[in-house]
């Protein structure tokens, strides 16, 4: 029976072993020789960076307003290190040469490491302002301190804009891994290309889907469910998706979108316009629009 057994295992170890499809090759081909960047490290760097940002927010250790410069120190540094060799992992990946002989991917890695780091204070800054975004613009909220202990729309924001830092210096697959993990948290689907900028506030959160291309401005206000989303993709002449092109909305300052809200395509919504609950938008809007559902007829 064991015989049986070591057998029937050798046949599967060998077909998930064998080359796979031509079209997803890369996903096996360089598996060996190439390590694929830690999932876990690099969630483990993204947290230790929301602590730094929001110093004795998060986190077992507890420290002294003294001790708070040598604190972030640490953490920072642990961060840095721990994204220097992921950022390079991502690197090699999409390099054709072996990792041992590549000295320009680690090169790049540390650079691309350091110019994030020396991003953090920018987004630092941009944080402190989605936070009284949130306190003022809740009327639940009893402090700003409870929106950045309990509120889901700041956890993503924060994994978002670290994500997006790397989106720009154009590491591969880093900062999808940061904003995936806060999606698979906080039920709320932020690319990190999205644009987004000051005093952002998310409200309740889940069901939030902001696309790749997509661009707000500075004191928008969306609530649960809403879709800032793709209306058709353009294809190649082999009917594939073709990849980087513009796709998303544009959001002006001050803009409000009520739950459930769904705006389509490469449209532009003008500053403080309202869009209401439960919209199907495919269309550009002037600003200070209101946009809303008939109301329900009275049965």
């Amino acid at each position: 029976m064991k015989a049986k057994m070591d057998a029937g295992l050798e046949k599967v170890v060998k077909a998930l072993s064998a080359h796979p499809d031509e079209s997803i090759s890369p996903l096996k081909r360089r598996m060996v020789s190439e390590p694929l960047p830690s999932r876990q490290a690099v969630i483990e760097a993204a947290e230790t960076l929301r602590s730094a940002l929001f110093p004795g927010y998060y986190g077992a250790s507890e420290f002294s307003p003294a001790a708070t410069p040598h604190a972030i120190g640490t953490m920072v540094d642990h961060a840095r290190r721990i994204l220097s060799e992921q950022i390079l992992r991502a690197f090699c990946f999409f390099c054709r040469r072996e990792r041992s002989s590549c000295s320009a991917c680690r090169y790049r890695a540390g650079r691309h490491a350091r110019l994030f780091i020396e991003s953090l204070p920018r987004v630092q800054e941009l944080l402190m302002t989605d936070v009284r975004a949130a306190y003022e613009g809740d009327p639940a909220a009893t402090c700003p301190a409870e929106t950045v202990l309990c509120y889901p729309g700041i956890f993503a924001i924060t994994y978002q804009r670290l994500a997006h830092e790397l989106y720009r210096l154009e590491v591969p697959l880093l900062p999808r891994i940061i904003t995936e993990h806060a999606h698979s948290v906080t039920g709320i689907d932020i690319h990190p290309g999205a644009s987004i900028g000051r005093n952002f506030f998310i409200d309740h959160g889940t069901g939030v889907v902001i696309g790749e291309t997509t661009t707000i401005g500075s004191g928008v206000r969306i609530y649960q469910g809403v879709t800032l989303g793709a209306k058709s993709f353009p294809l190649d002449k082999h009917g594939n998706p073709i990849k980087g092109v513009k796709r998303h909305p544009d959001v002006e300052d001050d803009v409000v979108i009520y739950a459930g809200a769904t705006i389509l395509g490469t449209v532009r919504i003008g500053r403080g316009s309202v869009i209401g609950g439960n919209v199907w938008l495919t269309r550009s809007t002037p600003p200070n629009s209101r946009v809303s559902q008939q109301t329900a007829d009275k049965v």
